[in-house]
């Protein structure tokens, strides 16, 4: 009976599939996104934090980032494996896989928060936060309240994507959603009522996670499909191994973030003090307080391209697990040209409406220095976005196929190799432009070789290659 609730996945056009899937988790996505996003427009308009906090919320963001990379290649992988099970009518295997989901968050989530607040000063340093006193303090602050809700917040974004898997989207949406309204409530009563300043903005953001964990437990007591034993709970290594596995990319897509914000962070600190206005004591943390804007901007338009990817993995992996490849085909055309189409949209708007983004985190209360750099920042780092959602889309759905080698590689490629590589080369040539050329160089030499594994996979479904991807 289990079993027969998921056949509409085999069923019912594709693209209405893709939209009763894809839309739900594109707003639990950015409800999530909302979540930093929230806290850093706040912060920038108070006057009592500025500029200042708007940079420590930059130092804080990647860590965030470490704890959401481990939840959704636990999540991602148990939903992709769940669904591949369901469509093999693989019930038990499902079952398993959500109970050595739940085994592993809660043992790594108490593992990272523990190791965060152990070495708060070395990690802040690592991320930037010494480019001068005011933002370490601050960053310092708003970090040790935002480690004791790292469990809950890892528990509720990995059990997200597996009550997705189950079959409740909407469900997974609505208990993200809660958490951030409460979060975007309690945000100005904390940080302009109380004045409790950066500890303020991390005490909204935790209330609000604690909300989506304890929704996220009440829903693994009543699953529908795969709801696990307390047997399940113990880990099966096979199991457990393609779970993480399938959920590697997802892992790699997130943690790429936090390299790679950790090197442009770094680049920024040491050429920022080169710059002739910048290596000013007054003015050396309006780079990184920008750079950290672009990538909030950066994440929601990613949150919508990752949202509509994550949300075809249950009716890609259920049609490859049935067998029918003809309808993967069909998914894979309509997502590309779903992520080109939002990719473009979001280029428009870098380019013609710089001004109006940065007037919403505080740009009226900032020098002139600080808007000018901004324009600059957006105008560059995100002129070739259109290439990073095809290449966000191509890492996702491959790892959906089940083709966990080949997205890994190319996510690592695109995330470590280019990703890192270039925010650390190309300031040696151009400075702190350098920094911000190293995105789009990144994302047009990812695509190139994104093409390729998209031409493979189109003929993988056509049944013109018979050795798989991977």
């Amino acid at each position: 009976m289990e079993t027969k609730t998921n056949q509409f996945l085999g069923t019912e056009p594709v693209g209405k599939l893709m939209r009763q899937y894809a839309v739900p988790c594109i707003i639990s996505l950015l409800v999530g996104a909302l979540y930093n996003i929230v806290d850093q427009i706040f912060i920038a308009n108070a006057d009592y934090l500025g500029s200042y906090g708007n940079a420590a919320n930059t130092v804080v963001f990647p860590l965030t980032v470490i704890a959401l990379a481990c939840a959704v290649m636990i999540g991602d992988g148990c939903c992709a494996f769940v669904s591949l099970s369901l469509g093999k009518k693989e019930v038990s295997n499902a079952r398993k896989s959500v109970g050595n989901a739940v085994t592993m968050i809660l043992i790594s989530s108490v593992l990272l928060c523990g190791i965060y607040l152990l070495f708060v000063k070395p990690i802040l340093t690592m991320f930037g936060g010494t480019v001068n006193e005011e933002t370490f303090q601050y960053s310092r602050e708003y970090f040790f309240w935002i480690s004791l809700g790292i469990p809950f917040y890892m528990f509720g974004q990995a059990v997200n994507p597996i009550i997705r898997a189950d079959g409740s989207p909407r469900f997974a949406m609505i208990s993200t959603l809660l958490g951030a309204v409460l979060n975007i409530f309690l945000d100005p009563i904390f940080i302009f009522l109380f004045r409790w300043g950066m500890k303020g903005a991390a005490i909204a953001t935790v209330a609000g996670q604690i909300v989506t964990a304890l929704l996220a437990v009440w829903y693994l007591l009543h699953m529908k499909l795969a709801r696990p034993s307390k047997e399940d709970l113990r880990i099966h290594r096979q199991i457990a191994g393609k779970t993480l596995l399938l959920g590697i990319t997802s892992f790699l897509s997130q943690i790429s973030l936090v390299a790679a914000m950790a090197a442009v962070n770094n680049m920024i600190r040491k050429y920022g003090a080169l710059d002739a206005i910048f290596g000013q004591e007054q003015y050396a943390q309006i780079p990184m307080a920008v750079v950290g804007i672009v990538m909030k901007f950066f994440q929601i338009v990613i949150s919508i391209v990752v949202g509509m990817a994550a949300g075809c993995i249950p009716i890609a992996g259920y049609n490859m697990g049935a067998g029918y490849r003809h309808r993967v085909k069909d998914l894979f055309t309509k997502l590309l040209l779903a992520e080109t189409g939002v990719g473009v949209l979001a280029l428009l708007i870098v380019e013609c409406f710089p001004g109006q983004l940065i007037v919403l985190f505080g740009a009226a209360n900032e020098s002139v220095h600080y808007t000018d750099f901004a324009l600059k920042a957006f105008r560059i780092y995100l002129c070739l976005i259109p290439l990073a959602c095809v290449n966000k889309a191509c890492f996702i759905f491959l790892q959906a196929m089940g083709k966990a080698m080949a997205s890994t590689l190319l996510s690592m490629v695109r995330e470590f190799v280019f990703g890192v590589g270039l925010a650390l080369l190309l300031p040696l040539f151009s400075g702190l432009n350098g920094v911000l050329y190293s995105m789009p160089a990144s994302d047009l030499l990812t695509f190139l070789i994104a093409l390729f594994l998209i031409k493979r996979t189109y003929e993988e479904l056509q049944g013109a290659v018979s050795r798989p991807i991977s």
